[in-house]
Order: C-alpha cells, then structure tokens, then sequence
C-alpha cells in the first residue's frame, strides 16, 4: 500500500509518500481502508520531535490520528464490528496512523461514523470532538446557566466547543477572527469578540466567566489575564499546556490531556446524525500534499481543518 511514513524526527521534508506493507489485524484489531484521515496540529510537533517524551516513536512512523474508513479485517476477539462496517476512530496517538491507504485500529476506540454526512469528512470528528467535550464537561463541569469563554474558538476544537456548550444551555462568549465569526454565529455564540480589533483582557475586562477554556498558546502574562477572567471559583481549563501560577479567589486551573474514548465519542457521532453537531472541514487534500499541510499549519496559512484522502 502507499502511505506517508518519517524515518526521523525533523522538518516536513521527512514526510515521505512510500511503499508500505499493508497492516494485519491482530487479536482485538481492526484493518481499515482510509476514507479520510484529518490533520491536527500535533501533528506537526510530534513530527519535529519537540514532544518526544510524551508521545515516543518508533520508526518509520504514519502520522495522522483522526481516521475514518471502512473495516476491511476483523482480528480474533473482536466483536461487533464486521467487514463492510464504516467506523471512525481516534487512534492510538503514537502507534501507526491513518495516513496510509489501510489503517489498523484497536477495536475498542470504534464508534460507527454519523450517516448524515461523507465517510471522508467525518475523519474531523474524533480527536478534536472528544477534546472539546472532555475539557467542558469532564474537567470543567459546564452546566446548565453557566457562562463560558472560548478563546481561540475559530479552530476546530472550539467550533464544537461552542456547539456543545451553546446545547447544554450555557452562555458562549468566543474569541475569534472576522474569517471566523461566520461559522460561530450559526453554532450559537451568544457574542463574538475579534482579538484581532480589541485585546481580549480590554474588551472582556469587566467579565467573569464560570469557565475559561483556552484554545491557543499564550505567553505567562496572556495566560494570567485568562485566570483573571474566571469567576471566584471558576475553572479555567488549557489544551496548550499553559503555564498556570497560582491562581487564587478558588479559581481552579486543568491542562487537558485528551483521550480516545469511544462511547463518547459514539454521543457525538449521534449529534452529528441528529443535526444537533456540525462537522465543519475547510479542505479535502491528497494525501501526497501532507508535507505542505504541515508547512501551511506552520505558517498560520492552513484555513481551517483539512481531511488528507488516500
């Protein structure tokens, strides 16, 4: 089969278009022929080597763990799933990816892909879905009545982040550009602010909000403005490993580390099916283009969230 592999940690250039062997399904495995596989962010730093003691490689490595596709072997002591099935899956972040022409999958991360929109897009679901729910709900208890900021809500982790939390019946405030504000409005943001126009801290400077979820890399001072935006026994929850201080009033800080989680994931696969979710993918590229994906994320030039295709 085709697949992109690196042989080595380093720049874009190691990503290399190449023969692989085909996987084989082992005991409690899936193989899977690759729909779409979605890029992530963390891609890239995996990839350059700067995460290596929490996400080790061996190699050569497929990168990519977002997957969709269709289950095409079925290993021994799996159960409910057959051949024909179509699945998606956040896969094991350091094991082989999906960035191939098959994939294989634990069985126990599968939940069947939503019916309602292409097998390909669906790929955009798992891992920033999850990410998005686990930080609201899991970490920072988000209920009913509760005010929240998403900063960095033009990615595709707050565009379901606002999604999910405008459903729970909490009031959403987003930070994002003008390029963005069209797609938030739809998905119930109760007000927009353009941190390109006015500063968050100026134009939220008389706010509190129950929950803070940080979306975007911030500098120490960036990131203690987001804690003073917390109401007194508030959570201000991070996807980007912030450096949190002491927070003080109660205020209770979280650096998420999301997980693939199946039955969760299945949730929003059934949002998605009952137009209670909105996938939103800005590109379908080959999967030849993967290296300039990675250039373009680099370069703040990647428009939004982009499906690779086999």
């Amino acid at each position: 089969m085709k697949a992109v592999r690196y042989h080595s940690y380093g720049g874009s250039d190691v990503l290399v278009y190449e023969d692989a062997d085909r996987p084989v399904a082992g005991a409690g495995q899936v193989v899977l022929q690759v729909a779409g596989a979605a890029f992530n962010p963390l891609d890239v730093a995996i990839r350059a080597g700067y995460v290596q003691q929490g996400f080790p490689l061996t190699f050569p490595h497929i990168p990519n763990f977002d997957v969709a596709g269709v289950i095409t072997e079925v290993g021994a002591g799996v159960s409910g799933w057959s051949t024909g099935d179509a699945v998606v899956a956040f896969l094991p972040i350091t094991g082989p990816g999906a960035a191939a022409e098959y994939a294989v999958a634990p069985a126990e991360v599968l939940a069947a892909a939503p019916h309602t929109v292409d097998l390909v897009d669906a790929a955009a679901l798992p891992s920033a879905g999850l990410t998005a729910w686990q930080s609201l709900f899991g970490y920072a208890g988000l209920k009913a009545g509760q005010s929240v900021l998403i900063n960095g809500a033009g990615g595709a982790v707050g565009g379901y982040a606002v999604q999910l939390a405008k459903q729970v019946g909490a009031t959403v405030t987003a930070t994002a550009s003008a390029r963005s504000a069209g797609r938030l409005r739809p998905y119930g943001a109760d007000r927009i602010i353009d941190y390109t126009v006015t500063p968050l801290a100026q134009a939220a400077a008389r706010e509190r909000f129950d929950v803070v979820l940080n979306l975007v890399r911030t500098d120490p001072g960036e990131t203690a403005q987001l804690v003073e935006l917390a109401a007194d026994g508030g959570v201000v929850v991070s996807t980007t490993f912030s450096e949190f201080g002491a927070a003080g009033r109660g205020v209770r800080t979280v650096n998420v580390s999301s997980r693939s989680d199946a039955a969760q994931l299945a949730e929003l696969v059934a949002r998605v099916d009952a137009g209670q979710l909105k996938i939103d993918v800005a590109g379908r590229r080959p999967l030849t283009d993967l290296p300039a994906v990675h250039d373009e994320a680099v370069t703040g030039k990647l428009p939004g969230k982009t499906v690779l295709i086999p």
